[in-house]
């Protein structure tokens, strides 16, 4: 080994020899971070970026693909409850067109590839069936790539073409809806479905498209569209009309002096009403008509009768008579409109508002004009029922007063936590710099120490020291000031008696000593 190497490990040991407990301790602890983040950082930069190779899978198609990975030696991993398969980005085609090649994922609803597969001999029925089939398929792929959307189903009904008209029934579709974890469907993405689903198909109509998800909500019913429960539909209906009339009463009244409640009665009921009206236009010829001419004349007998059981007889004149019948039938056009209305679900049958004003803010508030508003706005229906109430009353205050202080403690509780915070942050900043400063102070008071060389004191004073055998002092001249110590009489004039005197020195004066020696050193140094 190199001897600056070696030196430089004899230099660390002896540096390391010198820490005290708590300076071992510490550096310890940084040793040990500095390569737990040196691993921890190179494992991060080493692990490749992952890509989803599949989404959605069932679990048997994901145990297949599994097994296909483990055999080509891919790492993976499992996400969405095993649903969702990651693998590094530069595997993920290869991956692909090997599961494609093994028929994976095979439980993947097939669509107009089943039309590949039909032979010459297929059956009317089987074509059929299988056209379905196809649409379905199509519609749940399709389905399936809206956002949130894991795992789509769709049925449908079309019912079998017949002559008579009057019995011609609509087509229907129901669509089954599994949504990822932790995603809801709102109301457009739902009518997207609907409309997705009716135009797809020749004849079906958004209303009759049903949507249901995996928890059993029925987000769209037949008959009715894009609805809820009676609950729900009141829910928002309030939700719309409070809001309008809220908005309208904030700008007249002002914020705060005026509140608005909306109660609504909500029909889910769904029919059919036909109405038929006739009418006669005007100037039209009539479409058919005739005529029937009947006269007689002559002398006795009778010149018409009445045929029946109680027929009354004419009387017979014996002079002349005559006798005319004229008779005319007529078919004229008549206008016929046969008028047919759907009543869905969720239609309003009855509501009621209710306004208070505050007091305090209504002297110049017009309540008969603040009524008509409060109506217009809510679109109220006299003659269903809808009654509205306004009315001034003074508002307690102890509400507003409790919330303005609450929210006052709150904010002021954020500022303290938020101060408390900064202190900490700036607490553990400047123990961590003391602790830094510390360290290097003690590491470079420690190089220092470990740079110093031996120096033969007794060899260094010896020609310097000055022994008068007259007197009892030792003298040592020039900076620092000269230091006396009683002479030791017994002690040789050898190396041994000089260390003696110099330990006798530093014994009775330990800091003039130590800056002698300390310039004595700087001199060394400089030579």
């Amino acid at each position: 080994m190199p001897p600056q190497i070696t030196a430089m490990f004899a230099r660390l040991g002896s540096t390391v020899r010198g820490f005290s407990i708590a300076q071992r301790t510490l550096a310890i602890i940084g040793v040990a971070g500095l390569v737990l983040g040196g691993i921890a950082l190179t494992s991060w930069l080493g692990k490749p970026a992952y890509t989803p190779l599949f989404s959605g899978l069932q679990a048997a198609d994901a145990s297949s693909i599994v097994d296909q990975l483990r055999t080509d030696g891919v790492p993976y991993e499992l996400t969405n409850g095993g649903g969702t398969i990651l693998v590094p980005d530069a595997k993920v085609y290869d991956e692909r067109l090997k599961a494609a090649a093994a028929g994976l994922p095979a439980s993947k609803t097939a669509g107009y590839s089943l039309l590949d597969n039909m032979g010459v001999t297929s059956s009317e029925f089987q074509q059929s069936v299988t056209y379905k089939r196809a649409m379905e398929g199509e519609l749940a792929s399709t389905i399936e790539a809206m956002d949130g959307v894991q795992t789509a189903s769709v049925k449908l009904a079309i019912p079998k073409d017949t002559v008579f008209v009057s019995e011609k029934q609509d087509p229907t579709a129901s669509v089954f809806i599994e949504t990822a974890k932790g995603a809801t469907l709102n109301s457009d993405q739902v009518q997207a479905i609907v409309h997705l689903t009716s135009a797809a198909v020749d004849g079906l109509k958004p209303t009759n498209v049903s949507v249901v998800d995996a928890s059993g909500n029925v987000l769209s019913a037949v008959g009715t569209g894009v609805t809820g429960s009676d609950s729900k539909l009141a829910t928002d209906y309030e939700k719309r009309v409070g809001s309008a009339v809220q908005a309208m009463l904030d700008r007249v009244a002002g914020p705060g002096n005026a509140t608005v409640a909306v109660s609504a009665t909500v029909d889910q009921n769904t029919g059919q009403k036909v109405e038929e009206s006739f009418t006669s236009p005007s100037g039209a010829p009539a479409l058919s008509e005739s005529k029937n001419t009947e006269s007689y004349s002559g002398t006795g007998g009778q010149a018409a009768g009445v045929l029946g059981s109680q027929s009354t007889a004419v009387p017979s004149d014996a002079g002349n008579g005559t006798f005319t019948s004229d008779q005319t039938t007529k078919n004229n056009a008549v206008n016929k409109v046969t008028q047919t209305t759907t009543i869905p679900g969720g239609t309003v049958t009855r509501q009621t508002i209710s306004v208070a004003v505050n007091s305090s803010a209504a002297n110049g508030v017009d309540m008969a004009t603040l009524k008509s508003l409060v109506s217009s706005a809510a679109g109220v229906n006299a003659a269903r029922g809808d009654v509205v109430t306004v009315a001034a009353l003074p508002f307690n205050a102890a509400g507003a007063t409790a919330a303005k202080a609450a929210l006052d403690a709150a904010k002021a509780d954020a500022d303290a936590q938020r101060t408390a915070d900064t202190i900490r942050t700036l607490i553990i900043a400047a123990v961590v710099l003391v602790l830094a400063a510390l360290l290097l102070f003690l590491y470079a008071r420690r190089n220092r120490r470990q740079s110093r060389e031996p120096v033969d004191l007794g060899e260094r004073l010896d020609p310097m020291l000055l022994i008068d055998p007259a007197t009892t002092a030792l003298q040592l001249p020039g900076p620092p000031s000269a230091l006396e110590i009683p002479r030791l009489p017994d002690a040789p004039m050898d190396l041994d008696g000089k260390r003696a005197r110099l330990e006798s020195l530093a014994t009775h004066d330990p800091e003039k000593t130590a800056d002698y020696l300390r310039s004595m050193m700087d001199e060394r140094s400089s030579v």
